[in-house]
């Protein structure tokens, strides 16, 4: 029997990987994940990825994170987007000149440019709890990338999410399989417009929930999403 456990208050698309996204009224969902989600990123001439950490596929590049990217309704042609949000007229240039390396924005090949699975869902109610945790730091959503961030009703426990793995969610025309959390690293705390520079975040995550927050899912049928749409569990 389907439960409902939330609203879709928000959804994010990054068009290219480890910058800022851009929210979205409604999205089609195929199997890979959200249309045009981390379809591009910045690959330097080892061939590896622009991330905020370094292992086999990717490495780390300081200062993705203060530079925006969108898509609109195309998936040829992202706009990268410069620290104060205007858009760059040659991203390949301009990336090699910001990051004091040479580098381009690769489209995904054969390596995938997720760093895990390729939808996340956090609820308000961890968010919330990140809050009220590490009040010093200014926190909201994009410390953690989600592509949805569902409104979950007053007095849902906070990692409601942790109870979703092994389980099926229908939002919209989408069906997902929860499979596990996303373990964090120090990107949550990494400086970006409007929200410092906050290492804090990372701290408390490792204290009471070893590292972990929020739910990653698989897609197992396409389908069409769109804010206000109900969450389901069954």
């Amino acid at each position: 029997m389907a439960k409902s456990i939330g609203v879709v208050e928000r959804l994010w698309r990054y068009p290219v990987k480890s910058t800022g996204g851009e929210t979205l009224d409604s999205i089609e969902v195929d199997g890979r994940g959200l249309t045009g989600d981390r379809l591009y990123a910045v690959r330097d001439g080892d061939g590896k990825l622009g991330s905020g950490k370094n292992t086999r596929r990717f490495r780390r590049m300081d200062g993705l994170l203060r530079l925006g990217s969108r898509l609109g309704r195309r998936l040829d042609s992202p706009e990268l987007l410069d620290p104060l949000g205007s858009p760059v007229a040659n991203p390949d240039a301009f990336l090699t000149a910001y990051l004091e390396r040479p580098v381009e924005l690769a489209r995904e090949d054969a390596v995938s440019h997720f760093d895990q699975l390729p939808v996340s869902v956090l609820t308000t109610a961890t968010l919330d709890w990140v809050r009220r945790t590490v009040a010093t730091a200014v926190v909201d959503e994009r410390r953690f990338r989600p592509n949805i961030l569902l409104r979950t009703p007053p007095g849902t426990p906070p990692f409601t999410e942790d109870g979703w793995f092994g389980h099926e969610g229908v939002v919209g025309g989408v069906r997902l399989a929860f499979v596990r959390s996303s373990e964090r690293c120090a990107m949550t705390g990494t400086a970006q417009p409007g929200l410092p520079y906050a290492p804090e975040i990372l701290r408390a995550l490792a204290v009471h929930h070893d590292l972990r927050l929020d739910a990653l899912a698989i897609v197992q049928r396409p389908g069409r999403m769109r804010v206000g749409d109900r969450l389901s569990l069954r």
